[in-house]
């Protein structure tokens, strides 16, 4: 799916389940899509994450860019065929971080697995019935174990 269907401004939930202790976590705020001149989406979350001891303010910068051929870095796998159409996840220094793909896509973190992907209903279209989409991380290893699920939506 081409990143720039997202742009604009979804509200988004977030579900964490920390598996270790099974603490849980919501998170609640704005991811903002913004096509840059260079050819990126900028994606841009804020909000507040709750618990039972408390809340603090959320954020982070993602970018979605094509990649140089589609290549997918060693330890990542995606599924093979047009829909990657080479476009990747990055943090907001540049680093890797995933393909983005509908469907199952894994990414090696030092030790650490994360597993997961989107999920699309069907293709996110403008206006107010847009659907909503979902991206699930699922991360075992020595650093950590929890389940995060979250679900974007259109404002109302």
């Amino acid at each position: 799916m081409d990143p720039h269907q997202l742009v604009g401004t979804w509200d988004f939930s977030r579900e964490i389940h920390d598996h270790r202790d099974g603490t849980q976590y919501a998170a609640h705020g704005q991811a903002t899509f913004t096509a840059e001149d260079d050819g990126r989406v900028r994606w841009s979350e804020h909000g507040t994450l709750t618990w039972a001891a408390g809340s603090t303010a959320v954020w982070r910068t993602l970018f979605l860019v094509r990649g140089p051929g589609g290549r997918v870095p060693s330890g990542d796998r995606q599924p093979s065929g047009d829909d990657a159409a080479g476009w990747r996840v990055t943090f907001e220094d540049g680093r890797d971080f995933h393909p983005w793909t509908v469907g199952a896509v894994e990414h090696l973190c030092g030790r650490d697995l994360y597993a997961g992907g989107v999920e699309l209903p069907g293709a996110p279209r403008p206006g107010p019935a847009a659907p909503p989409w979902h991206l699930t991380w699922r991360v075992t290893g020595p650093e950590k174990d929890y389940t995060m699920h979250t679900r974007y939506t259109l404002p109302r």
